[in-house]
């Protein structure tokens, strides 16, 4: 590991102007690339204390040995230069954007004398026009086949055309009137290009033209009476619309945009991009890749751009008039220039605040986060990555052997009130459900304060607690906390002889211990999750925290923590826990925070218990609703009569407007005039 004073700069020398850097290593070779408005700035903020730098950041200035860089004139040429050399040196440190995957587009040779369609993977050859790209190649040969019935433009190769020509008949297409047999003279070289030309016309969007015409010549063929060439062109109209009825229409003005969208945690971004050409969807596609460490989501927008709008691969579809973006970078005016330079015309890149430019944002949004999710489910289901993932953990944690069974616990909370934990269960590396469990935290709950450190505390005491000799505390065994249905929260309250189900003889859920004990937090909680397990006597449990800010691993007794690798299936895997806890906690937060406000708003309403509050709370969704239903709809509810309906109405009305107090002889008055009644008709709450 090189030490990076031995190769840093010297004071002043290092120019204020914009430009670019390459760190290399001590074999010469680049391993990261930059560009900075202030080099001077930039540069010096690597040669910082090296606990203060990012892992990931920290790796490559050791791993570098010496850094150099070159002055430009402006921001846009310093966007320019930074993407040459990333293509040119593909440096290691540098995060890519796009993976491998290439896709396939529809190209129609206009270059050659008779052109052809086929699919294509590859540069853009010029001479050749290029629609898609598609997600799947089988797309272009439906649509190809679809088209050919109405333009029969050749799509065989240039041998096969040759070799048909030479026979002197046509091949199967040609026979079946998908082609127009140029091979053998049934059209000259003109009118197959005007049959390309068309074709070609009506990818680009000039559909209503083209349709157009064809109903004219249509009309006119009835008119001579020709009823066949009618019918043909009646069938090639239909062939066209159902064309188009494939490309959905998002944008009426005609609007030629790409719509890109992100959606990612820590260590891994899902990328989603529509290309919208005539108003419609003519391509979209996505990727799943490493994101950059301490990175916003205008920094991850800026060098997509740049990789996606700057590899000839990816320019086969153009830049198009306009480019919205979820967040715009930090240097987007530079950006702009050089997408505008790159297309040969101004480009408009923004965020869609509102309209259907806003709707389809969301679309393409909500495109990315299911192919994240798919994602991740796969990556989670596959057995040999869980396997390696478990063995990765062992060997990181010193282990004795590979964590099995996984726990782990996260506190949720707003502000200190409704306090409450979660603890989820992974077995084998994936979920289970059955032996989930909620906590209330009944310490923060007396002072109203919120102390994560206290409350993780209280839960791992209360999970662990079997495991005392005794089963119980000083003060006796702890009530249960509240539970979701089936998998209640016993609070581990089970003495050492209840651990066996007396029926079975099998061990019940909680009476063995995880492997591994995983808290969401830095090294103070890890720190009361350990001290309550020497309390009690547990010494086979593992216990680590995972702090969400850099994904560091806590271990007690550590004052560094273990850096896992960014792409390691260890981390994957703890995130992965430690994200289903924190969605686990979250849900029973709001649960019971929506529980507490509708017991406010409906408590101590005559007549009205548990039950029929939340009868009414479900019907009508919330108590705003309920405020504003008369006596008829709130008697519709089952289990709700006339009589507490009114009851209801009124102390809902009364809560919202108080009524002037009444004398007391009048109150009186009225307690007797109502003492004969049925309890609670036509009574005020008071």
């Amino acid at each position: 590991m090189a030490d990076p004073t031995t190769y840093r700069p010297a004071p002043g020398t290092i120019p204020i102007d914009p430009g670019v850097y390459k760190f290399r290593d001590a074999h010469r070779r680049v391993i990261y690339v930059g560009k900075a408005k202030n080099l001077r700035s930039r540069l010096t903020s690597y040669f910082a204390d090296l606990s203060t730098l990012h892992p990931r950041t920290r790796q490559m200035v050791t791993t570098a040995a010496s850094v150099e860089w070159t002055v430009v004139g402006t921001e846009v040429e310093a966007l320019q230069l930074e993407y040459n050399w990333i293509k040119e040196f593909d440096p290691r440190f540098n995060v890519r954007y796009r993976d491998d995957k290439t896709y396939p587009m529809l190209a129609v040779t206009m270059n050659e004398e008779y052109p052809r369609i086929f699919v294509y993977r590859g540069p853009r050859r010029p001479g050749v026009r290029y629609f898609g790209p598609y997600a799947h190649a089988w797309a272009i040969r439906e649509t190809v086949d679809l088209l050919t019935r109405v333009f029969p433009v050749r799509t065989c190769s240039n041998g096969v055309f040759r070799r048909n020509a030479q026979m002197g008949r046509p091949c199967l297409l040609g026979y079946i009137d998908k082609c127009a047999a140029p091979c053998v003279d049934r059209v000259d070289a003109a009118e197959h290009r005007e049959i390309a030309e068309d074709f070609c016309d009506f990818l680009a969007g000039k559909t209503d033209s083209l349709i157009r015409r064809l109903e004219r010549e249509m009309a006119a063929a009835s008119a001579d009476l020709d009823f066949e060439r009618a019918a043909r062109l009646r069938d090639d109209i239909s062939a066209l619309r159902r064309a188009m009825e494939k490309q959905a229409v998002v944008l009426g003005d005609g609007t030629d945009a790409d719509v890109i969208a992100m959606v990612g945690d820590e260590l891994e971004t899902s990328v989603a991009i529509f290309h919208v050409r005539g108003g419609r969807v003519r391509g979209e596609r996505g990727w799943v890749v490493e994101v950059q460490e301490n990175a916003t989501l205008g920094d991850q927008v800026g060098t997509f751009l740049l990789q996606f709008y700057g590899d000839e691969l990816e320019m086969s579809s153009g830049v198009p008039r306009e480019v919205l973006v979820p967040e715009l970078p930090d240097d987007h005016e530079q950006l702009t220039q050089w997408l505008s330079q790159r297309r040969g015309s101004r480009v408009s890149l923004r965020v869609p605040q509102r309209g259907d430019k806003r709707a389809l944002a969301e679309t393409v949004e909500r495109n990315a986060g299911e192919a994240l999710t798919r994602h991740k489910l796969k990556r989670a289901g596959d057995l040999t990555t869980r396997s390696a993932a478990l063995t990765e953990l062992q060997e990181a944690l010193g282990m004795d052997e590979a964590p099995l069974r996984i726990e782990c616990i996260d506190i949720s909370h707003v502000q200190g009130t409704d306090v409450v934990a979660s603890l989820v269960v992974f077995e084998d590396g994936l979920p289970r459900k059955s032996d989930y469990r909620h906590y209330a935290i009944r310490e923060a709950a007396g002072d109203g304060r919120s102390d994560d450190v206290a409350s993780i505390a209280e839960v791992t005491h209360r999970r662990f607690l079997r495991h005392r000799g005794d089963g119980t505390g000083e003060s006796g065994p702890l009530p249960a906390a509240a539970g979701n249905g089936a998998a209640a929260d016993n609070g581990g309250d089970l003495a050492p002889e209840a651990a066996l189900d007396p029926a079975t003889g099998r061990p019940r859920r909680f009476a063995y211990p995880p492997n591994l004990f995983v808290v969401d937090g830095g090294q103070p909680q890890v720190h009361a999750a350990a001290a309550v397990l020497d309390e009690l006597g547990v010494t086979d449990v593992t216990v680590i925290g995972l702090a969400k800010r850099l994904e560091e691993v806590w271990v007690p007794g550590d004052d560094e923590p273990v850096i896992l690798p960014r792409n390691s299936e260890a981390l994957f895997l703890l995130q992965r826990i430690r994200d289903e806890a924190h969605r686990f906690a979250i849900g029973f937060h709001r649960s019971k925070r929506s529980k507490r406000m509708t017991a406010s708003a409906l408590d101590g309403i005559t007549g009205l218990g548990a039950t029929r509050r939340t009868a009414l709370v479900t019907h009508f969704g919330s108590v705003a609703r309920l405020k504003e239903a008369d006596v008829d709809q709130i008697a519709e509810v089952p289990g709700i009569g006339k009589t507490t309906a009114r009851t209801v109405h009124e102390a809902l009305h009364a809560e919202a407007e108080p009524p002037p107090a009444a004398p007391t002889s009048d109150r009186t008055a009225a307690r007797r005039k109502s003492a004969g009644r049925t309890a609670s008709t036509e009574r005020t709450p008071q």
